[in-house]
């Protein structure tokens, strides 16, 4: 058997099988309104490279106007505090790497606001509950605001 497998459902590393899923939130900095179709691709396009890079990932995402919900796995080597510091530091430095211009908005230097939240999903359970709540975020019944991204 190979050492490490994460091309299947379940994933094989080393002597562990993994099958745990995770929500993650993210929340801009004072909440600012700063998602727009230049932030929100460069964020896909950044989260694309992060399973063969880092063993994560990051299946689903969806917008709304100040935060971000991600559906990801991970090897069971990473905490989920890691993980998305992981995220946090990369996505920020690109976004302020290709879009400049949002550093006028947010004093201090950072695109993160410190909290996140953080919840484990069954594959085997409630992933599809997650899904539909993640792409119904922000949204109203007559209005679509939220993008979903499957990648």
């Amino acid at each position: 058997m190979i050492a490490t497998n994460i091309t299947d459902d379940i994933w094989h590393w080393h002597h562990n099988i993994s099958e745990a899923y995770y929500h993650i939130q993210l929340t801009i900095k004072y909440r600012k309104p700063l998602f727009n179709e230049r932030t929100e691709q460069v964020i896909i396009e950044i989260t694309k490279g992060f399973k063969e890079r880092y063993a994560i990932e990051i299946t689903h995402i969806g917008f709304d106007k100040n935060h971000v919900h991600l559906l990801c796995r991970f090897l069971p080597k990473y905490s989920g505090g890691q993980v998305i510091r992981l995220i946090k530091m990369i996505t920020a430095k690109q976004i302020f790497r290709q879009v400049p211009d949002i550093k006028k908005e947010l004093w201090g230097g950072e695109f993160w606001t410190d909290g996140y939240y953080f919840a484990t999903v069954s594959g085997r359970g409630d992933k599809k509950v997650i899904e539909k709540y993640i792409e119904k975020q922000g949204r109203t019944e007559d209005v679509r605001q939220l993008k979903l991204f499957e990648l």
